[in-house]
């Protein structure tokens, strides 16, 4: 098995929104580590290292969070499950870790991404995009970074359907009903604007002036 990123954090005991930005002033991230048995753990992680960790796992690849406390520390294999960027600095607010067991399968919205040129659109079709991730399920390690989907053989009200997509092995989509995820449609014309002007009500003639 490949090896995993590592990334180390410190358990913190401080809360709040004075703690934490006394923690962003030291260039620590605040946040949380929470796994789906209930064990939630107050964390801050140094802001560089946590922005080179995510450019090489995003949010979709498994690595290693090592919390550090009371001069012991704790490996979780993890997921970065959620950021809170700052509202006008260059600096993340918050950010959760979910820990994840590599052997129990994990529901996770994955992005889609749109490649080629729909045959619809060279006659005047416009491509709609009805969503943009879909929840699949499947182990941790199998977690795609996206799902690549080509419109290019979508002629005009056509769409392709989430039950379309080709999935990796061992990912399952997760769906009530067969949604459509991207199709190609008639626009809708809109009036021009001398036609617009004649249907419109003529104004109201203006009021004469009073009697003297």
């Amino acid at each position: 098995m490949k090896k995993r990123e590592t990334i180390t954090v410190q358990a913190r005991s401080e809360k709040g929104t004075g703690a934490g930005r006394r923690l962003r002033a030291q260039a620590q991230i605040p946040g949380i580590y929470y796994d789906d048995k209930g064990q939630n753990i107050m964390v801050s992680v140094a802001d560089l290292p946590f922005r080179k960790l995510l450019q090489k796992v995003g949010k979709a690849k498994v690595f290693d969070l090592v919390i550090e406390k009371d001069g012991q520390s704790q490996t979780h294999p993890s997921l970065v499950w959620a950021i809170q960027p700052h509202p006008f600095r260059n600096q993340f607010s918050h950010v959760d870790f979910y820990g994840v067991d590599p052997n129990k399968e994990i529901h996770i919205n994955v992005n889609l991404q749109f490649t080629g040129k729909a045959k619809g659109i060279t006659v005047g079709g416009k491509l709609e995009i009805y969503r943009e991730t879909v929840e699949v399920v499947c182990l941790p390690e199998n977690i795609p970074d996206q799902l690549v989907i080509d419109v290019t053989e979508l002629n005009l009200n056509q769409h392709i359907s989430v039950k379309d997509i080709v999935l990796p092995q061992d990912v399952r989509a997760v769906f009530d009903s067969n949604f459509a995820v991207v199709g190609v449609v008639t626009p809708v014309e809109e009036p021009e604007e001398e036609e617009a002007a004649a249907a419109a009500p003529a104004a109201a003639p203006a009021a004469a002036p009073a009697a003297k």
